[in-house]
């Protein structure tokens, strides 16, 4: 890697560098510039996630099963991954801000060497803790052999996905969105070529099952990884990555993890969430199972774009904190709530008006239909309050308060969805059930606005 400079990030010996874009740029252009990369990028991951499942389905049953049972230590991964990620973003961008640009690299390269430790611990996983961890959910031998195989391989190569995400944040953090939607394209774009080559043997390649599916992940984590590596030696001018500044350094951890140790916690929260939504509803049938997992892949696809602009909305806020420019955050805020209403308002609508069509596309029978259809029409009515609730939870984030992320999101899916969709099962009917989940959210609303008026008197107003 190359070496830290004496003089501030992007500029000449005794020269201080040009200001960033997100200090100068139009509010509306640049918020859109940055995230609609970030939308694309995410889309195609959301899509690549939904075809894995499908080109593995076509082995056996057993197999995707294997990998459901899979998911919870996947998801783990990627929320400490992406937690890190979003703590790293945050302060590399209040910095920038500052003008701090040492404290900027000590950040990026402090990040670096996070996502490492991260990934050894599940590398230690994937050697030791595979077998375990199948034994105690089944012996069925078919789900064990799957199982073992994709999971080992997916753990011992996470070094490639920690590595990935981290860099893209990097990018991310200094405005450049786009290489890091190039970055994550790539990946993206060659486990879906290379998934069904090595799952059923294509081109001359043996076919390898399951473990073929958590090769073609690695393959593309590993390229997408690489290629963020180079982007940001080569085009992120602002921050100097060297080996040097790798050392722990206490107080930049303490302040990455005041915001990641959150994140990291509200998306494991989802695993929970939807393994006790799995047993209430199995407690009607299978099918009424199978409805929340075919809404959960389609809302993972739909929610892409708010989150691609969250992502983008993070390092404009947190530059313009650290710039104490109060008129850039209010006026990135009021935008970002207005597209993300918006976006979900329109998503909202198709399945209102098209659910048979959605549930067509995972083969749904006659009587997953007549099951599906209200479910997802009574679901997706919660999208009317998510477009706050989700933006308002990046805001937090950006201004160093993820624990208030924390206790939105663990409100909504802990103690008002599981406790709410279990009290109307009492009921006995189904479709009961489903109106937990707008019930959830409203009161997550609600929550999300009492935490944004505190937040701007207590962090906003003093910019002022």
């Amino acid at each position: 890697m190359s070496q830290i400079s004496q003089s501030p990030a992007g500029g000449q010996p005794g020269q201080a560098p040009a200001e960033n874009k997100m200090g100068t740029m139009p509010i509306g252009k640049l918020l859109i510039s940055m995230a609609l990369p970030m939308m694309l990028s995410m889309m195609v991951q959301a899509l690549y996630n939904i075809v894995d499942s499908v080109f593995v389905s076509r082995i056996s049953e057993d197999a995707l099963t294997a990998l459901s049972l899979a998911f919870p230590v996947q998801n783990l991964m990627i929320a400490v991954s992406s937690g890190t990620g979003v703590g790293i973003n945050a302060l590399l961008s209040r910095n920038l801000g500052e003008k701090k640009f040492a404290d900027a690299n000590r950040a990026a390269c402090n990040g670096i060497l996070l996502a490492m430790l991260g990934a050894a611990a599940f590398l230690l996983f994937g050697l030791f803790g595979t077998d375990f961890f199948f034994r105690a959910q089944t012996d069925i031998p078919g789900i064990l052999e799957s199982g073992r195989d994709y999971l080992s391989i997916i753990c011992i190569g996470s070094v490639f996905l920690f590595g990935q995400i981290t860099f893209e944040r990097l990018l991310q953090s200094t405005g450049r969105s786009t290489y890091s939607m190039i970055s994550q394209i790539s990946g993206a774009a060659l486990n879906i070529i290379l998934d069904p080559i090595m799952i059923f043997g294509l081109l001359g390649f043996p076919a390898m099952g399951t473990a073929g599916a958590a090769l073609a992940t690695i393959v593309g984590q590993a390229v997408a990884c690489g290629v963020g590596l180079v982007l940001n030696l080569k085009k992120n001018d602002e921050i100097r990555l060297a080996l040097k500044q790798m050392r722990p350094h206490g107080p930049t951890i303490g302040q990455i993890y005041k915001v990641g140790v959150p994140s990291i916690i509200m998306m494991a929260i989802g695993s929970v969430m939807t393994l006790g939504m799995n047993n209430i509803l199995m407690g009607f049938s299978s099918t009424a199972t199978a409805i929340f997992g075919v809404y959960f892949k389609l809302q993972s696809f739909a929610f892409m774009p708010v989150f691609g602009m969250n992502n983008a909305m993070v390092p404009i806020i947190a530059y313009n904190y650290g710039a104490r420019r109060r008129d850039r955050i209010v006026g990135t805020i009021k935008l970002a709530c207005a597209i993300a209403i918006c976006i979900l308002l329109v998503i909202m609508m198709l399945f209102q008006l098209f659910p048979g069509q959605f549930l067509a596309l995972f083969d749904a029978s006659e009587h997953m239909l007549s099951m599906g259809v209200p479910a997802l029409r009574i679901i997706t009515t919660h999208f009317i309050f998510a477009g706050f609730g989700i933006t308002a939870g990046a805001v937090f984030q950006a201004l160093g308060n993820g624990l208030l992320s924390l206790i939105t999101s663990a409100a909504r899916q802990l103690l008002v969805l599981l406790p709410t969709a279990y009290l109307l099962s009492l009921s006995g009917d189904v479709n009961l059930v489903w109106w937990a989940f707008p019930i959830a959210e409203l009161v997550s609303m609600l929550l999300s606005s009492l935490f944004m008026r505190y937040i701007y008197k207590k962090e906003i107003v003093p910019l002022g």
